[in-house]
């Protein structure tokens, strides 16, 4: 592991971007979030452009294709891991270009790159037989092993074309249906049987550690699974505010105790029917850190503000304004201002 760290109390995406062109994006994104920028994630382009179709492009010696139902493991190259990987270098192409422009390359300034987490993965992708991979312990474990591979090896391509530190998030809005058995299977007797948390644990732990980064491990979906995550090696876990439960509450509290940071997803990630004002926005987080009996300083020295999840369903005015309210929002808890005492 480096010394380099994810930076707090900024703002930043949590991936996916609408549209099909990469400059474009990767100029917003640079310029709309100066402390810690991504590389975006256009599901628009269609197949392997979307969060499962990229894995294909980071993948060591396990290529994937489009089946009926989705993507499969294949035995040899073909075109949807010819067309993610042409994908990805563009992607990167553009934002090595717009980093360039922005004078940042040779900085110290940390730069985001994304990838679905191997459980999510395991989910989504089939074996031959059409059985998802979550089913076979053995290829659960090569899949593990072969994308924490090409992540490493994705971070360190990323390091050298843009002259900065690198950190990852892992993508893992799965891991709940994962732990509780609850994916359909071929057939309702094939079910993927719940994969039990320790095991689960040691996946994710190995695939942090592979990596080399520094790790943001987000889950936006609901019943976020808090002991394993504070217990995986993440340096940072991002999740939606708006689902948290009263019981969800002890898990986050615990992940600051445990000095894992958080990165709230605060900000719409579609239209809201009026526009919320940064008062809004950031109410649940000093409500959420008043309950759990931290100082709200931590709002700036443990906590970065995103969407509440990605924005390629947002239309592209929408999403320059999800990350303008975000960075007001980091601006804000950095001032000290209490939203509570604003008129």
């Amino acid at each position: 592991m480096t010394d380099v760290r994810i930076p707090v109390g900024v703002a930043t995406g949590v991936g996916s971007w609408p549209g099909t062109d990469p400059r474009e994006a990767a100029e917003i994104v640079v310029g709309e979030l100066p402390a810690l920028p991504h590389l975006v994630e256009l599901p628009a382009r269609g197949i392997g452009a979307d969060m499962i179709g990229r894995a294909a492009a980071l993948l060591v010696d396990m290529p994937l294709d489009a089946s009926t139902t989705g993507y499969r493991l294949t035995q040899r190259i073909g075109m949807v891991t010819r067309t993610a990987r042409d994908l990805l270098a563009r992607d990167v192409d553009a934002l090595e270009e717009a980093w360039e422009l922005a004078g940042r390359r040779g900085t110290e300034q940390p730069v985001k790159v994304q990838t679905v987490g191997p459980l999510t993965l395991a989910s989504q992708v089939e074996l031959s037989g059409g059985h998802r991979v979550l089913t076979d312990r053995g290829a659960l474990r090569d899949l593990t092993e072969s994308l924490a591979e090409g992540v490493a090896e994705h971070v360190a391509e990323a390091a050298r074309r843009l002259g900065s530190p690198i950190v990852v998030q892992l993508d893992e809005p799965a891991l709940n249906a994962v732990l509780a058995g609850s994916l359909p299977g071929v057939s309702i007797l094939q079910a993927p049987r719940a994969l039990p948390e320790p095991e689960a644990l040691a996946l994710l732990q190995s695939a942090i550690e592979r990596i080399g980064a520094p790790v943001l491990v987000h889950c936006c979906a609901a019943d976020v699974p808090w002991g394993l995550l504070r217990r995986s090696g993440a340096a940072m876990v991002g999740f939606d505010v708006s689902t948290l439960r009263t019981e969800d509450l002890d898990g986050v509290g615990e992940l600051l105790d445990a000095d894992v940071d958080l990165a709230l997803g605060l900000v719409p990630a579609t239209a809201p029917e009026r526009t919320p004002d940064w008062r809004e926005l950031a109410e649940p987080a000093t409500r959420l850190l008043d309950r759990l009996g931290f100082a709200r300083t931590l709002l700036s020295s443990r906590v970065v503000v995103t969407p509440s999840c990605g924005l390629a369903g947002a239309s592209p005015e929408w999403s320059r304004s999800a990350l303008r309210a975000a960075s007001d929002v980091t601006r804000a808890f950095a001032d000290g201002v209490d939203p509570a005492e604003m008129p």
